[in-house]
């Protein structure tokens, strides 16, 4: 039954909530009012075809929800909650939701095949659609496809673990290879410092122009020391003989110890320009090495990562992976013979869900051909087709009158079209 339906920017609703208790009820208002975007909306949650145009003008996308109630003998209070969803953008494709799960929008006519019939002039009866045809065969035969969908579900899982593990036995062999070839490329690289690139960039900068450097040097210690070895318009003397003007003078006592001391750190600074200057030399090697290493590690970061960080979190997850991996065929021997089992009992399920359909198929004929003499078609062939290794393609065959051929039910039913 359903129970509430909600809609929001479709068309002229804007937003609107529709409780529905037991029993009949009725939708009346004027001409333009929107009934029959209520109607258009609860198909759109069975999967119908969404038009364009059908977003209210200004809004992005039109949200549309129904809520069912059904039997469910399994449940403590013997029914339970079915709720269908859908988005239609004002542009792109729609989104499907089954209980609050994204799904494909054709899983929404297949749920909501059973809870609705749309009787109009041009709307199909839920009769007409393959699921239902199946299920009518079913109800008439007795036949109970639960263990059938139990098969199928036990045996999904067990496909589940197996893909866990890594597929088959070749599938598992090739991915231990990349696994492997990965790991020692990581692990080969001896990531030890993240922040390792930055170093090398600075390195590098300081050995591709060490010659300009070094000279750079020298001009800026010729001019803290003096050209000549003197301190004559030297930086240092300039600052000695300031300190030294000031410092029998009470008043500048502060000033004075200033100058010396950026007197001192300018002979700090001296001295290590001077080291540069006597140590740093050319090392075309180092420079090729840091060259090579800085290659190196962005050709990790290019296929493992944006960062150092990112490659090593990847090598250490390859290795778990491949851990897993080297366990896994054990692990599968015992699966496998779980599958063997699983597809018998669903081979043997199939067989006797197709015999139980097929048996029941020229019955159910039959006895729809007597009803549809009693409804003034004294001609008309009503035929039941079963196809499918557990006959799942049902399908209902019709020829309204003497010689014409039986066609699918969809196409002759009157108003389906």
């Amino acid at each position: 039954m359903l129970t509430e339906l909600r809609v929001r920017d479709l068309g002229v609703i804007e937003d609107l909530t529709l409780e529905l208790g037991p029993g009949m009820t009725a939708l009346s208002g004027e001409t333009g009012a929107g009934k029959t975007l209520v109607v258009e909306a609860l198909e759109l949650a069975l999967g119908g075809r969404a038009a364009a145009g059908l977003v209210r003008a200004g809004a992005e996308e039109a949200i549309v929800e129904a809520r069912f109630v059904v039997p469910d003998a399994s449940s403590a209070d013997g029914e339970r909650e079915v709720v269908l969803a859908r988005s239609i953008p004002a542009s792109g494709r729609s989104r499907a939701w089954v209980d609050g799960r994204p799904a494909p929008v054709g899983a929404l006519a297949e749920a909501g095949g059973g809870l609705v019939d749309i009787h109009g002039q041009h709307d199909q009866q839920s009769l007409l659609a393959p699921a239902a045809q199946r299920h009518a065969l079913d109800a008439f035969a007795g036949v109970d496809p639960a263990p059938l969908a139990e098969a199928r579900r036990a045996l999904r899982a067990i496909d589940g673990r197996l893909a866990r593990l890594g597929g088959d036995a070749q599938q598992r062999a090739r991915e231990i290879d990349v696994l492997r070839h990965q790991v020692d490329e990581i692990s080969a690289a001896a990531i030890g410092d993240l922040d390792e690139e930055a170093a090398l960039i600075e390195e590098e900068d300081r050995l591709a122009d060490l010659s300009a450097h070094r000279a750079a040097a020298a001009a800026a210690l010729a001019a803290l020391e003096g050209a000549d070895g003197t301190d004559e318009g030297s930086a240092l003397g300039q600052l000695g003989r300031a300190a030294a003007a000031l410092a029998a003078r009470p008043p500048f006592t502060a000033w004075t110890a200033r100058l010396r001391a950026a007197t001192a750190d300018l002979t700090d600074v001296g001295s290590d320009l001077r080291r540069v200057v006597e140590t740093w030399e050319d090392d075309p090697d180092r420079l090729a090495a840091v060259q090579a290493r800085r290659r190196r590690l962005g050709d990790l970061r290019h296929k493992y990562g944006a960062t150092l960080g990112e490659v090593a979190t990847f090598g250490a997850e390859a290795a778990a992976r491949l851990d897993d991996l080297k366990g896994a065929d054990t692990a599968a021997e015992v699966i496998a013979v779980e599958r063997a089992a699983a597809e018998r009992t669903l081979a043997a399920a199939q067989v006797a869900i197709l015999a139980a359909r097929r048996d029941a198929a020229p019955d159910l004929g039959g006895a729809a051909g007597e009803r549809l003499r009693d409804l003034a078609m004294p001609g008309a062939r009503f035929e039941v087709e079963v196809d499918g290794p557990a006959g799942e393609s049902v399908r209902f065959l019709l020829g309204a009158n003497p010689g014409e051929p039986v066609q699918p039910l969809s196409r002759v039913a009157s108003g389906a079209s």
